[in-house]
């Protein structure tokens, strides 16, 4: 369990509205509201793609989508956006697509998948999943981090977005005692000056059959340490599982927005040396309908000509889709 010493539990009594569906055709969407600590509350736009039109969709479900605006990174892209997602149950593959607005549309890149299960001679496993991908600019070039299978966290490098060369393993079970699984991580550029760090990763840790969300920090974004304590806690939002954390900053400290077993999004403050967990309630509720069907998950946000966005992962387990959210 958490250390509870060392951190404050505060309960957030706000909720948030489901978002509206533009277009029509949502069940029980409702306006969006603002989010705890100042947040924007999020509408529904559409979809990001179009699952049965896709060349490469083996499960027909697409997760944990990653947004990363490349126009002032390559003289050479696809789209100003590049779009990475992946399919999870076997044997998943990193996807990418590309677009010029983030309200789209994107199109899927022709060689999807741009990684795959089976890398030889690096690795073979039944399935790798939950891409996300960060610009280094000191060294001009994309890491990016993904599992496979859900006992490993991997990380490769590229120049383009698009072709990528493999690192390694930079997480797995071992490296915190008592898990039996660490997926979903993302990475951010965050320095903490008492860990002489740059980078943090947050990323879901099962322990006990509980998922909780854990962190590491990095000089380098490629060797690793973490706290083998969790950073936030599924009890504190009432919630049995955690999962999908992504990393905000806002008002001077730090706060991660992640998933819980209800479908709903919630918000904790962890603060800028990631040494609190006040639970902040509801960051997002979905919708009750089409494509959301009362689960949002793994949001990944950009901003386009001004507009705050937010891609997330959209319906039930095994049927998601990727869905396009605006700020309002």
């Amino acid at each position: 369990m958490t250390d509870f010493a060392r951190r404050t539990f505060l309960r957030g009594a706000a909720a948030l509205g489901g978002g509206a569906l533009l277009g029509g055709g949502a069940l029980g969407a409702a306006p969006a509201a603002a989010a705890p600590a100042g947040f924007p509350g999020y509408q529904y736009l559409g979809v990001a793609l179009d699952k049965a039109a896709l060349r490469y969709n083996p499960t027909d479900e697409l997760i944990f989508p990653c947004i990363r605006g490349v126009y002032d990174k390559l003289g050479t892209r696809l789209g100003r956006y590049y779009l990475y997602y992946a399919p999870h149950d076997a044997p998943g593959g990193i996807c990418l697509a590309y677009g010029n607005s983030l309200a789209g549309p994107f199109t899927e890149y022709a060689a999807n998948p741009i990684v795959a299960n089976v890398w030889a001679p690096h690795y073979s496993v039944n399935h790798v999943s939950s891409p996300h991908v960060i610009w280094q600019a000191s060294a001009r070039r994309f890491l990016m981090y993904f599992h496979g299978a859900n006992n490993a966290t991997r990380l490769a490098t590229s120049a383009n977005g698009v072709n990528w060369t493999y690192v390694g393993t930079v997480l797995t079970t071992a490296d915190i005692a008592g898990l039996t699984e660490t997926s979903y991580a993302r990475v951010f550029e965050h320095p903490i000056a008492s860990k002489g760090s740059t980078y943090v990763m947050v990323f879901m840790g099962v322990l006990g059959g509980k998922r909780y969300l854990y962190w590491g920090w990095s000089a380098d974004g490629f060797s690793w340490s973490y706290d083998p304590s969790p950073l936030v806690s599924p009890a504190g939002d009432g919630q049995s599982d955690l999962s999908g954390p992504h990393v905000l900053e806002r008002n001077g400290t730090t706060y991660v927005v992640y998933h819980g077993d209800s479908g709903k999004m919630f918000l904790t403050e962890v603060g800028p040396d990631f040494d609190r967990e006040v639970h902040l309630g509801v960051f997002h509720t979905p919708l009750s309908g089409a494509p959301d069907t009362k689960r949002s998950a793994a949001p990944s946000f950009g901003t386009d000509g001004g507009v705050q966005y937010m891609f997330y992962e959209a319906g039930p387990r095994s049927s998601s889709t990727i869905a396009i959210a605006r700020a309002v």
